[in-house]
């Protein structure tokens, strides 16, 4: 099975586990193949097998990330840019070393390690040798799924520029330890390690080589993006969104090869994979809205996470009794409709996808460079009553970049980016409300997904470019009055309001959380971004 007892030379490969503080007791096993893992994975009893062979894991009670015990080491060189918050939480270089060194002792005691060398980005030029070290099959077999893939040749070379060392077993104290709970995930940019510790939840391996991306690349001038992308001989395209906005679904278009479904970076090349795999939201998939990614639960190469199985082992993506966040990874050449190699040319079209509950933006609009850096910024979505616990009415939901969990650095240095860039290519900006029209959440039927479909194609297609257009009074971006296989009146949302005046109040409500919601932003911001905020418009009715 490619078993290696652990080795203070490892000559096969150019990093050893020694390099990284390691001396493990136990196993370890070097590059196994995604097969050989998948295996393990089940004769150790980390996972099932679903009926159609896809792997099956459960993650305990942490289903998704713990933002709350995330740190970045507060330290010199990369660190002193980064832009402290909530979301990125210092952590003193002592507190780190002390949880390293708790690290290390778990795993060097561990029965069995895994060891998986992979790189993050498509382009050769940009791409980050990385390393996970693991207590888990299945979590190693995750990593095999979502990163690049390297050749056995390429492996003899692998020196990681950061790697992982993965205790998903291993529970802190949070007295004695100085986090917030049982759980950390925590960076050092000086060391080249990240340390996750206490839950099984696999997409906190992603996300954190992705934070480091997101912290690195600026400096290199490319952009770095929490965004799916496509491409067709008419152009490439971007599609930025929190979760539920339909980001994966709508990127994946039979007509348009699919680039990436979550992150990547836009280079002087063009846009580039960061992944080499996709990770996408299971709850309630069909065959019928999303074909391609339905098809890749069939597959032995799939990973589930808490996705309930029938009593015959079939998967009920209905079923959200673990919870609403069920997951599936699977490698990219699991989609048939995909580029090659995982890159394609500049953007054409940015799309920003938003749901909104309360039935206040439009189902399309397009926006100037200014605008776009300001939604950029915002990242607007709401959440609606069921989503979460507690939340019994639509909610306001800003993340700075459509990934604030992810971006180190002031906002306005990922924004003044993607000006510039789209200034560069000539890129076209789309605000999509995926979301409600006609009173909003409980007073009307989401947005249809063929009207979305067609607007997108339209605005891809250039066939919103010589339409008539309206500005919007408080947001001031331009909306369409017509699309072809879209009725008009959907287009303006106040006309599909049963009361216009309601309509008012509430669109003004929303404009003044988008401003408060800005204002930790604004200064950083150059004058042309702050003028592109929405304004409180009182009309004849009010």
């Amino acid at each position: 099975m490619g078993e290696q007892k652990p080795s203070k030379s490892a000559t096969v490969y150019s990093t050893p586990l020694g390099n990284h503080g390691l001396d493990p007791t136990g196993t370890v096993h070097w590059n196994l193949s995604g097969e050989e893992l998948r295996e393990l994975a089940v004769s150790r009893g980390e996972a099932v097998r679903t009926a159609h062979g896809a792997l099956l894991a459960t993650t305990g009670d942490r289903t998704g990330r713990s933002p709350n015990d995330r740190f970045i080491v507060n330290e010199g060189g990369l660190a002193s840019q980064v832009h402290w918050s909530k979301v990125n939480r210092p952590i003193s270089p002592a507190a780190f070393d002390h949880l390293l060194s708790i690290t290390k002792n778990h795993l060097n005691s561990a029965e069995t390690l895994f060891v998986k060398d992979m790189h993050c980005g498509a382009d050769s030029q940009y791409a980050m040798p990385v390393r996970l070290v693991s207590e888990s099959a299945w979590h190693s077999a995750f990593m095999h799924n979502m990163f690049i893939r390297s050749d056995r040749a390429e492996l003899s070379e692998h020196t990681p520029e950061f790697t992982i060392l993965h205790a998903p077993t291993m529970l802190a104290d949070s007295k004695k330890d100085g986090v917030n709970s049982e759980v950390f995930v925590a960076i050092s940019f000086s060391k080249g390690l990240v340390l996750i510790a206490g839950t099984r939840y696999a997409g906190e391996i992603k996300k954190s080589i992705f934070t480091i991306m997101n912290h690195i690349l600026p400096a290199r001038g490319l952009l770095p993006m929490h965004c799916s992308s496509n491409t067709s001989e008419s152009g490439t395209a971007l599609f930025f969104g929190l979760s539920g906005t339909g980001k994966t679904t709508l990127s994946a278009d039979p007509e348009r090869a699919l680039v990436g479904d979550d992150e990547h970076g836009w280079s002087d090349h063009g846009v580039f994979n960061f992944e080499g795999g996709c990770y996408a939201k299971m709850i309630n998939l069909s065959k019928k809205d999303e074909p391609a990614i339905y098809a890749t639960t069939r597959m032995e190469s799939t990973i589930l996470e808490n996705v309930i199985l029938d009593a015959d082992g079939i998967p009920n993506f209905h079923d959200s009794t673990l919870t609403q966040n069920t997951r599936a990874s699977y490698p990219i050449e699991s989609i048939e409709n995909r580029t090659d190699d995982s890159t394609a040319g500049h953007p054409d079209n940015i799309v920003f996808l938003t749901c909104d509950a309360f039935g206040v933006l439009p189902p399309i609009a397009r926006l100037s460079p200014a605008q776009a850096a300001y939604h950029f910024i915002s990242g607007y979505t709401a959440k609606v009553a069921g989503t979460e616990i507690g939340i019994t009415e639509p909610m306001a939901t800003f993340s700075t970049c459509f990934g604030a969990p992810f971006m180190p650095r002031h906002p306005s240095e990922y924004a003044d980016l993607l000006i510039k860039k789209i200034a560069e290519h000539n890129a076209s900006c789309w605000l999509i409300n995926t979301g409600w029209i006609a009173g909003g959440y409980g007073e009307s039927s989401r947005i249809r997904i063929k009207w979305t479909r067609s607007l997108l194609n339209a605005a891809l297609s250039g066939a919103l470019d010589d339409v008539v257009y309206v500005t919007d009074e408080r947001f001031g971006f331009k909306i369409p009055a017509t699309c072809d296989g879209v009725p008009s009146e959907i287009l303006q949302p106040r006309s599909t309001w049963a009361n216009t005046e309601l309509y008012d109040n509430v669109a003004n409500v929303l404009v003044q959380m988008f401003n408060e919601n800005f204002e930790s932003f604004a200064e950083g911001c150059n004058d042309e971004v702050k003028a592109a905020a929405p304004r409180i418009y009182e009309t004849q009715s009010l």
